[in-house]
């Protein structure tokens, strides 16, 4: 379902939900998109963001927490490319991506700080499904988020 609207939804449940204050860009073909939450936790290092590509439940909304680099690039087409094919809602990225001229003809949604063509690093470091804050949201996998053309919200349960 692509009805609903962010606005809508604050104005319905303003209590119930949190407003994201950092200002990201929309990237890939979809600009409306809502899911249940995957999270994942990394710093210029993208190799547990790939592994939750090919494993979470179609539907979901990966949320990255890259820390706010912009040194290097999270996601490129390959990565945006595995999202489109296992059917995930979209992806949100508290840091930067790459071949956004590919991403944007995605039927996908991406949200971004930016793009930086350099690729991150292959370590394997970080965390997957844990909890952490940025844009002034808590963000918490199992919690749903909707993404439109006003911005950004987390909400507790599915609301629409």
């Amino acid at each position: 379902m692509t009805n609903f609207k962010t606005a809508d939804i604050c104005d319905d449940y303003a209590s119930e939900v949190q407003v994201c204050q950092l200002d990201l860009r929309s990237y890939g073909k979809k600009r409306r998109f809502f899911g249940k939450i995957e999270t994942v936790q990394v710093f210029e290092d993208n190799v547990l963001f790939e592994e939750a590509l090919e494993s979470v439940p179609e539907g979901s909304v990966i949320v990255v927490n890259g820390g706010g680099s912009t040194n290097c690039a999270l996601m490129g087409d390959r990565l945006a490319g595995i999202a489109v094919s296992r059917k995930l809602a979209g992806v949100i990225i508290n840091g930067c991506i790459r071949d956004s001229a590919d991403i944007a003809s995605m039927d996908v949604g991406v949200l971004a700080l930016g793009t930086n063509p350099l690729k991150s690093k292959k370590n394997g470091i970080g965390e997957r499904d844990v909890s952490f804050t940025f844009g002034n949201v808590h963000w918490k996998p199992g919690d749903y988020v909707y993404a439109d053309e006003d911005g950004v919200i987390v909400a507790l349960e599915k609301l629409v």
